[in-house]
């Protein structure tokens, strides 16, 4: 196999992500958004926004993060939020670095090793570039729940409590800014 050939390979493979859907609704509520819709909404995100990261964050970086961040769940799925159990995370983990090893597995060697790295790092939110990654990840589903009237949010059942733990606390981590132009938005929803 070329090193073209393992390229195309990990590329056909990952168009799958298409077909993953998510408990998020597209900002009209007509349906789903899918895994790879969100991945390139949250690249866009950090294009467009990635003047409220913090000092030394590299946006390029960031963009490439959120382009792979969610590949595992073409294997793995995708787990809505508010629908995670402790008991249930530790499966998902596991589930999500198999699938990267066999994922990323299909790139050339040194491709394989940087995209995992890249993975891993997103995953960990230590660096900067991973806790602002991680901020726009949990701030886009809101603002298609607001847009869509709910969303999501309506069918877990989400009070605003559960909503700034497991997603406000990120984003304040990340971008404090964003949290603080959308919380209001939210409250006023949820209550």
């Amino acid at each position: 196999m070329t090193r073209l050939d393992s390229q195309m390979a990990f590329l056909m493979e990952a168009e799958k992500l298409r077909q993953i859907l998510r408990a998020t609704p597209i900002g009209d509520g007509s349906r789903k958004e899918n895994s790879a819709e969100h991945s390139w909404h949250l690249a866009l995100f950090a294009a467009v926004l990635g003047e409220h990261a913090p000092d030394g964050v590299q946006i390029d970086r960031v963009i490439r993060m959120l382009l792979i961040h969610d590949i595992v769940e073409i294997d793995a799925g995708d787990v809505p939020i508010y629908a995670q159990t402790k008991a249930g995370q530790a499966e998902t983990e596991a589930a999500e670095q198999a699938a990267a090893e066999r994922l990323f597995g299909l790139l050339p060697d040194d491709q394989a090793a940087d995209f995992k790295a890249l993975w891993t790092e997103f995953e960990a939110a230590e660096t900067p570039d991973a806790v602002f990654a991680k901020s726009l990840d949990r701030f886009q589903p809101p603002n298609l729940n607001l847009a869509s009237g709910g969303g999501s949010w309506k069918d877990y059942k989400v009070t605003f409590d559960v909503l700034d733990q497991r997603v406000g606390k990120p984003v304040r981590r990340g971008a404090p800014a964003l949290w603080d132009w959308i919380a209001p938005k939210i409250r006023a929803v949820l209550g």
